[in-house]
């Protein structure tokens, strides 16, 4: 139940990240991250409560961490720099159904059933409506698409690696922001032009680096750690929804139907996969 009501409170920092990020739209995306990641990582020194000691993991650890968060983020931010926003962020939510199919394969003794296919497939169903509901959808093939995919296989499979490593913990998520945090600014060195943020757009920055680039990687990786990943897989399908919604709330524009039709999608794939009675 922790487990779950962990990836639930990532989910909604996440849901969070596209109005924030609209919000700070006129800063570069390695920039937001850069900074973000490293805010992020000052919430570790709160868990840790000044012994070092516990940040500290085996090399293998750390370079999964930093495969995870920064390899993650580049990813996406390729993509979206070489495909439609729209497209490419409907082929990144991809990653829920490949934690989903995906867990038999990193995971010793789970299965994957057909309850769990249907489920990921209607899952991501309705993810496909909440974020086309944001936009037109064109079918031009774009070099984009082929990172945004790159992006969900590294989440998922990041994600699904956390369980079956040595046991870490999940205090050096920070370490992992930290360095994710330094590879993304030097990124923005080289890639992107230099900025001046307001004294609006660092209180902006801090709230995401506590919040979906922040906070939101500490719940996950103690939802993943403890939880049934297949689960969880499901519930993350609620993360563009939300988002969409959010959107759609602080924009004032009109609700959709196809925003109504995501969230019974979305409910539906919850319910299908988690349909059997639970061992006592």
């Amino acid at each position: 139940m922790r487990s779950d009501l962990a990836a639930l409170g990532a989910i909604l920092l996440w849901a969070t990240l596209a109005s924030l990020g609209e919000l700070l739209a006129n800063l570069p995306p390695f920039f937001i991250t850069g900074v973000g990641l490293l805010a992020g990582s000052l919430i570790s020194l709160v868990m840790i409560k000044g012994n070092v000691s516990r940040l500290l993991v085996p090399a293998k650890t750390f370079a999964v961490g930093i495969y995870g968060l920064f390899g993650f983020h580049a990813a996406l931010f390729a993509a979206l720099q070489n495909a439609p926003s729209v497209q490419a962020n409907l082929v990144n939510y991809s990653w829920p159904l490949l934690i989903v199919v995906l867990a038999p394969v990193f995971i010793p003794g789970t299965s994957l059933r057909l309850k769990h296919v249907i489920a990921a497939l209607v899952g991501f169903a309705g993810a496909a409506l909440a974020i086309s509901s944001a936009g037109n959808l064109t079918t031009d093939l774009e070099i984009g698409y082929l990172y945004a995919l790159i992006a969900a296989i590294i989440w998922a499979t990041y994600s699904l690696m956390t369980k079956r490593l040595p046991h870490f913990e999940t205090a050096a998520v920070g370490g992992f922001a930290l360095v994710s945090g330094v590879l993304a600014l030097i990124a923005h060195l080289i890639f992107e032009p230099a900025v001046s943020p307001t004294s609006q757009q660092w209180l902006l920055l801090l709230v995401l680096g506590f919040g979906p680039l922040g906070g939101a990687f500490y719940l996950w990786d103690y939802a993943i750690k403890h939880g049934n990943p297949q689960r969880i897989g499901l519930l993350s399908f609620l993360t563009p929804l939300l988002s969409t919604t959010l959107l759609v709330l602080v924009s004032g524009i009109e609700p959709s139907i196809e925003l109504l039709m995501s969230a019974v999608l979305i409910v539906g794939a919850a319910l299908i996969g988690n349909r059997e009675k639970r061992p006592s």
